[in-house]
């Protein structure tokens, strides 16, 4: 048998082959069917490939009990004997994920790609955690090596676009993200990939005409693409000082989809955050998102991940944020796993910072996240989630009356979000502080002229 962008496959079951095919596609795709590899693995435990991945798909879940979750799909798949060399790398990348053996994973993926360009898992594998450790350019390398085999899969060039615009090459992203479009409009992670571009060129009014325009695609996807694409989306909307649309994406689209997952949370952390900053007052918002992060406990599975919950847990006075700071520093000091210098060198000052900030010790906030911030990539998350941090810092500043560095770290914003409402009322106090009252009223004309 053969998958369906036609690898050949180990299988003699139809209903293996689409359990199988279920998993490729809704992997790369965002879409809930990808869990139906549980079902077809459990009903075929010799088939290695099956296995592999249903351990894949629960080592996905980002939390602590995933590796137990998946080691029983694991173990079946390494019993498998009869299977492809294609088919027994992705039972080794099983293993080296649930193992933790990432920088192996990640070479094992490039490998695999190069040789079987057809191989999306493979690929969004690797783009994934390369992604996670702040490796951009693996991450464009890796795509590349599926072109020109994969040249008729949309989510090729998606995940093609993705890897440019993470390197900051914006015009190939581009043309990446469209070409992917020209082959299927639908394409998620072209939107996504669009959503950075249109962020990080300023073009505010584009891209929410853009995001608006291909929104009615994302409503069947699963929770993580269906809230971070509107997430992409609410973040035009601060700029644009629209608070009721805002408000209605984040209670419509970004919370409340998958409480309980990873990704969900943190979108919903890092947009609270950014409502506040801009001067938008959330409500109760946050004690629903809080409750669900404390029911992580001491979660130190992803750095970037674990940031969020404990500005989450900080900012609203939960008494786990003590507890997950003090995991935190614990993680910072184990020297036996791959990712041991970002927890070291940038975790572990970010985390305090945020503890800081949380406790009004804003000093202390802008010493801790000064020496995390240049490295903050090595902990993962797209540049324009890891804003959060910078804004954290800038929020910082502020309130601790560092006014004329603030206005350099405004202006240095305004280059990409020129008349961000936000931004622009910020850079209106700050000049009428530092007593230059041209440049006030230039800021306030700014946000007058938005729209």
């Amino acid at each position: 048998m053969h998958d369906l962008y036609g690898l050949q496959i180990t299988c003699d079951s139809d209903e293996t082959r689409q359990g199988i095919d279920d998993f490729i596609h809704g992997f790369i795709s965002f879409r809930t069917k990808a869990a139906n590899i549980l079902k077809a693995a459990k009903a075929d435990p010799g088939n290695g490939l099956a296995n592999a991945y249903a351990a894949i798909l629960y080592m996905l879940l980002e939390a602590p009990v995933a590796p137990k979750l998946a080691a029983p799909f694991l173990e079946n798949a390494q019993k498998a004997t009869d299977i492809t060399p294609r088919e027994a790398a992705a039972v080794e990348a099983a293993h080296l994920f649930a193992t933790s053996q990432i920088p192996k994973l990640i070479q094992l993926c490039e490998a695999t790609v190069t040789a079987y360009p057809r191989d999306m898992l493979m690929l969004k594998l690797g783009q994934y955690h390369t992604f996670n450790i702040g490796d951009f350019p693996a991450m464009l390398r890796i795509a590349q090596k599926a072109q020109p085999g994969a040249a008729d899969i949309a989510y090729a060039h998606g995940m093609l676009a993705f890897g440019y615009e993470e390197c900051h090459l914006l015009d190939e992203a581009e043309c990446a993200a469209r070409h992917a479009l020209s082959l299927d409009q639908s394409e998620p992670w072209a939107h996504h990939a669009l959503a950075h571009i249109y962020l990080t060129r300023g073009q505010v009014a584009e891209g929410t005409t853009f995001l608006e325009s291909v929104a009615h695609h994302w409503a069947d996807l699963n929770s993580f693409m269906h809230s971070h694409n509107w997430w992409h989306l609410a973040l035009f909307y601060i700029s644009a000082g629209r608070t009721d649309d805002l408000l209605k994406a984040y209670d419509t689209h970004v919370w409340g989809l998958s409480k309980d997952y990873s990704q969900d949370q943190v979108g919903a952390v890092s947009l609270l955050a950014r409502m506040e900053f801009a001067g938008v007052h959330v409500g109760d918002r946050w004690a629903d998102v809080a409750d669900h992060v404390a029911k992580r406990g001491a979660d130190t599975t992803s750095p970037f991940l674990t940031l969020q919950y404990l500005y989450a847990l900080g900012r609203t006075g939960r008494p786990e944020a003590e507890t997950l700071l003090s995991a935190i520093e614990e993680r910072a000091e184990d020297e036996t796993r791959h990712d041991h210098a970002t927890w070291r060198d940038v975790v572990i000052w970010a985390a305090h910072g945020i503890a800081s900030h949380a406790a009004g010790d804003y000093d202390d906030t802008i010493r801790f996240l000064s020496k995390a911030l240049p490295r903050l990539a090595e902990a993962g998350g797209s540049h324009a989630q890891r804003d959060l941090f910078e804004q954290i810092h800038l929020d910082a500043l502020i309130q601790a009356g560092h006014s004329s560095r603030a206005q350099q770290v405004l202006e240095m914003r305004r280059t990409y979000d020129p008349d961000g409402v936000p931004l622009n009322t910020m850079l209106a106090e700050i000049y009428d502080k530092s007593g230059l009252p041209d440049q006030a009223n230039k800021a306030r004309a700014r946000i007058a002229s938005f729209g």
